[in-house]
């Protein structure tokens, strides 16, 4: 049986939380210059602007079919919360992009070959407004000090950042005027009295 979330049936106007990690557990990211050059590849495809190729042809863009909401890039893996409007065809599309171009680059840099991540990436489908509420904070949580962390779309929720690229008012919209910092925040004191709990119950 096929693993969960590997088939590839996809929905128009659908959430996903797609993500992947280095083959073998193997760090994807090892530099600055590597995070840079895949938040490159995502701003290439998913923005407004109509870059180029060497041969001066246009990208294919995906503006108008998908929407990144949230991102976190992690060293040894990758997560993304896109949108997908009206192709059923268009994440996979811009997934193939990304990750041929991200691990070509990745090989010739560190003179490598084969395969950089861990199979086909994974796309799982959000059904609802509170499940994508609760994604989008899993997503920037990942890293252990993610207030702090470069490579997330964490200050474009709370530092006011903006980018065509990134549209992070699709969750704005749910919070209703709410503060999406404190949202974040009260689920971390949460969690860490649960752990605390745990613990004690585990040593009472």
């Amino acid at each position: 049986m096929p693993a969960r979330n590997i088939v590839k049936q996809y929905d128009v106007d659908s959430y996903y939380h797609v993500y992947n990690r280095g083959v073998n557990k193997r760090k994807i990211f090892v530099d600055d210059e590597d995070y840079v050059v895949f938040l490159g590849l995502l701003k290439r495809y998913l923005g407004s602007g109509n870059e180029k190729d060497k041969y001066n042809r246009d990208y294919q863009s995906f503006y108008e079919e998908l929407d990144l909401l949230a991102y976190c890039l992690m060293p040894n893996h990758f997560h993304l919360l896109l949108f997908q409007h009206e192709d059923v065809k268009s994440m996979e599309l811009l997934m193939r992009r990304v990750i041929t171009t991200y691990t070509m680059y990745f090989n010739k840099k560190y003179k490598r070959v084969g395969h950089l991540f861990q199979g086909a990436y994974k796309a799982s489908r959000i059904a609802n407004e509170p499940y994508l509420l609760h994604i989008s904070r899993y997503i920037h949580m990942n890293p252990k000090d993610y207030k702090n962390w470069p490579y997330s779309s964490w200050p474009y929720y709370t530092k006011g950042w903006s980018a065509d690229w990134v549209k992070q008012a699709k969750i704005f919209e749910l919070f209703e005027g709410g503060n999406y910092e404190r949202f974040v925040e009260d689920y971390e004191q949460s969690k860490d009295e649960w752990e605390m709990l745990k613990l004690e119950l585990a040593n009472g």
